[in-house]
């Protein structure tokens, strides 16, 4: 355990990372603001300005004005910015230009960094950052230029303006945002499996999260080379939850008519992929989110707040705590008095983080969703769509962001905070030293159930 100055006051790392994420919301809202970031005629208020900042440096999504129309180019650039700082991790970046400029870190910016992206070995900080950059941009590249070839050979658009389009939703995708430049977002595209599946591929890939990508990676130099417990546990999980999440789109929207009713079958397939995966990663839809069956919205809702990898570009409690928990619950089903996965055995630290970043995200999101019950006249389920939504930092939603009072958008921009920044970072932050009891004291058991 590492004490002292470095772990505490306004040097602890996690903390750090709270306000580098708050200086770049500051940032975004004041250039937001200007004049030249908005269309001819339209007008930004503080709280929109605001709401799109941290939106976009959450890589959440969710918008109270229409991207395409409400902001110009420029502040479209501004807005992919923020998606991409948010993507690459405020204390990564901070870690890429102190490399440029001094070509070393020091002990204090590694811890900071070490706390952004949850690496377990400082030493590993270096190539970390490298390869965060180097993952990001080659896939982001990739997919960049299959959209911009689809855009600009299947539907017409000039080669700068599909260009464009394709390195917008590219980055969009890998970051886990879902804003789109059209009204409908992807909607347009819905049958289209080239835009389709290349959003779904490069949204997973962000979602995934960077340890499991760079153990991927590093096993396909080393064949010998054995995953980790980490990556055996997200890959699978986050696999089978997309999987779910389709069966249940295709089984319960199959015939409704304002979703997958009017489509062909293997239409009906490819947007019930597409809407599977998206609940865990980027956000964007082809169908009307408003249209689809409470059934459908409550399974979104449990996808949503549990995202993705860990350390990956998505939001919520992460795969590996939703799968930690069910190997507790299974263990104790069991009777079994140790928790032990794939041959290792979980330590009690573990879970114990684990139930804490679930309990915490429960009570936040519940929090959330009983106040905008109490200032709004949306329904149950819309609410409960939005702020798991916020927390999940998916950006998808029936209809009500923008309709919302500021009250309740205030609300919501902290769900977006919170879910990004991760309830434990949180709580670290405020936290500025760790107490260790120095005694214990009598056992006794209250009765459970």
């Amino acid at each position: 355990m590492i004490t002292g100055p470095v772990m505490s006051g306004w040097r602890h790392p996690a903390r750090l990372v709270v306000l580098a994420f708050l200086a770049a919301t500051a940032v975004g809202t004041v250039l937001f603001l200007l004049p030249v970031a908005t269309e001819p005629g339209r007008t930004t208020t503080f709280m929109t300005a605001l709401f799109t900042a941290v939106s976009g440096i959450t890589g959440t999504g969710l918008a109270v004005v229409d991207t395409a129309s409400h902001w110009s180019t420029f502040g479209e650039v501004v807005l992919l910015t923020l998606c991409q700082v948010g993507g690459f991790g405020i204390m990564t970046m901070a870690s890429v230009l102190a490399l440029l400029v001094s070509h070393r870190l020091g002990l204090h910016m590694q811890l900071t960094v070490k706390t952004e992206t949850n690496t377990l070995n400082l030493g590993h900080v270096r190539e970390l950052v490298s390869g965060v950059v180097l993952i990001s941009l080659a896939v982001e590249a990739a997919g960049a230029l299959v959209l911009a070839a689809r855009f600009w050979l299947g539907y017409g658009m000039s080669p700068g303006r599909a260009l464009y389009e394709g390195v917008f939703h590219s980055v969009s995708a890998f970051n886990s945002v879902g804003l789109a430049l059209h009204p409908d977002n992807l909607m347009r595209f819905a049958t289209d499996p080239w835009v389709c599946l290349t959003i779904v591929v490069v949204a997973v890939t962000g979602g995934l999260g960077f340890p499991v990508l760079f153990e991927v990676l590093r096993g396909k130099r080393q064949r010998k080379r054995r995953w980790s417990l980490h990556t055996k546990i997200t890959v699978p999980v986050y696999l089978g939850l997309m999987a779910f999440g389709t069966l249940v789109v295709l089984v319960v929207e199959w015939a409704k008519a304002g979703t997958l009713g009017p489509y062909g079958v293997a239409d009906k397939l490819l947007i019930g992929l597409f809407h599977g995966v998206m609940p865990g990663t980027a956000g964007f839809n082809t169908i009307d989110i408003a249209q689809l069956q409470p059934a459908t919205l409550l399974v979104n809702d449990v996808l949503m707040f549990i995202g993705g990898g860990s350390a990956g570009t998505t939001g919520g409690i992460k795969v590996t705590t939703f799968a930690l928990i069910a190997f507790v619950l299974l263990a104790e089903v069991r009777a079994e008095p140790s928790v032990h996965v794939m041959g290792r055995k979980i330590s009690a630290e573990v879970q114990r983080q684990a139930v804490t970043v679930a309990l915490l995200g429960i009570g936040v999101v519940m929090a959330a969703t009983l106040f905008l019950l109490a200032t709004t006249g949306f329904r149950l389920d819309d609410v409960l769509f939005e702020t798991a939504s916020a927390f999940g930092g998916v950006g998808m939603s029936t209809g009500i962001t923008g309709r919302l009072p500021v009250s309740a958008q205030l609300v919501v921009i902290v769900l977006m905070f919170a879910g990004r920044v991760g309830s434990i970072t949180l709580v670290s932050a405020l936290a500025l030293r760790e107490r260790r009891r120095r005694y214990e004291l009598p056992e006794e058991r209250p009765i459970v159930g």
